[in-house]
């Protein structure tokens, strides 16, 4: 289906307004700042996406179209080899100029020429600019859920562990009570999109799997039950862990998910709350609450605490299957759920062509893909066949664990 121009704007107005909406709590120096390689400034989010715009469509579509500054161009393009050279990932807390308020001025610039470029377009030219435009759209999504996660660990790395929202509602649990088992679909079975709106290549082409008979839990595990593995020296049985998996946690010292403490480790007494264990969010530091799902888990500790419990983790094609199953719960708006499976190209994968070509296909080794969705992830961004990829030691993601058998 081929979306008119008045749509495309509109849905731009929208998309780029929620981007001011979850930086409106954020200071100034909130919005530079970088506390590891993994994570960007809220600026350089805002910036970025911005530069996606004005390079892939404004500037071949739009004729006339002045850059808002040449430097940009170097500045905020993030792993495009064929746009050209860029500023390292890790130094990006670096750039306090340009400031603040010159990025919004950016994106102000951009939008206006957005809306310019599409008021403008003909039928065959918003047939053709239009999965662009909605591609851009996605695309500032994904950076919109990474300006919570990366604004969390930022505000982790801080004594003070302020909450980017205070008295924000925590996603709630769907139900209480035991786990149960659901039968998944076997056989051979239909994977990936095959709708007509908007999907990334990853998710394509449409193919079949043969899957053999298997059980899903309804729900995803829960803070209390995953205590419960801590409390049986989870993170001191090497049998549980996969080999890289326990080189990690002797490595970095783990012995709970990312951002759970122990009273004592706390250093401001003012920070503190009542609990054995203390979980910090975007809401700040609460008790933790054994009926939420647990999240800030790595692959590896996904995949031990499903050792532990006599299962394993799904594989993205039992999970997508297991879909629409009567009885299955918070498959999204909670947390992304690891699987066992590697980010490997569908059978006929073809990257799309151009630049946006290395979206996704160049990121295929060395990953694991999560499904599913987050509190963190816009409303309606995903869809069954979504396929969200980190590497097997991320935990700062809101990544949880569904468990199969």
């Amino acid at each position: 289906m081929i979306e008119s121009a008045q749509t495309h704007a509109r849905r731009y107005q929208e998309v780029r307004a929620y981007t001011y909406e979850l930086a409106e709590p954020l200071s100034t120096e909130d919005q530079c700042i970088q506390s590891m390689a993994d994570a960007s400034p809220t600026k350089w989010h805002m910036a970025h996406t911005s530069w996606f715009f004005e390079t892939l469509l404004l500037k071949p579509h739009l004729p006339g179209y002045q850059a808002f500054d040449a430097a940009f161009a170097y500045l905020f393009n993030s792993y495009y080899e064929a746009l050209g050279p860029r500023h390292p990932r890790p130094q990006r807390g670096l750039l306090t100029r340009p400031k603040l308020d010159e990025v919004i001025a950016y994106r102000r610039h951009v939008d206006e020429a957005m809306q310019r470029l599409l008021a403008q377009s003909d039928a065959k030219l918003v047939a053709e600019i239009g999965p662009l435009v909605e591609l851009g759209l996605n695309h500032e999504q994904q950076h919109q859920e990474l300006i919570l996660t990366d604004i969390l660990h930022a505000f982790s790395c801080n004594p003070l562990l302020p909450a980017y929202q205070a008295g924000l509602a925590p996603a709630q649990p769907s139900a209480r009570g035991a786990m149960e088992w659901l039968d998944g679909p076997t056989g051979a079975v239909g994977i990936g999109y095959a709708g007509s709106g908007f999907a990334y290549d990853n998710e394509t082409p449409r193919h079949k799997v043969l899957l053999h008979p298997y059980q899903i839990s309804d729900r995803l595990v829960r803070c209390g039950e995953y205590a419960a593995f801590i409390a049986d020296g989870g993170y001191q049985r090497p049998e549980l862990w996969l080999s890289d998996g326990w080189a990690t946690v002797q490595r970095e010292g783990w012995r709970a998910p990312l951002y759970w403490y122990a009273p004592d480790e706390i250093p401001l007494e003012r920070a503190r709350v009542e609990g054995s264990w203390q979980v910090f969010g975007l809401a700040g530091l609460q008790p933790m609450a054994p009926e939420a799902p647990v999240t800030q888990l790595s692959f590896y500790e996904a995949a031990a605490y499903a050792e532990w419990a006599g299962a394993r983790l799904p594989t993205e094609f039992e999970w997508e299957a297991a879909w629409a199953l009567p009885g299955m719960r918070e498959m999204t708006c909670h947390a992304w759920q690891w699987t066992r499976s590697s980010y490997d190209p569908y059978p006929g994968f073809k990257p799309l062509a151009g630049a946006v070509g290395e979206y996704n296909g160049k990121f295929m080794v060395g990953q694991l893909v999560l499904r599913g969705g987050s509190v963190a992830t816009p409303s309606g961004h995903t869809r069954p066949s979504y396929r969200n990829f980190f590497p097997p030691a991320a935990r700062w993601q809101f990544s949880g664990v569904r468990l199969a058998r």
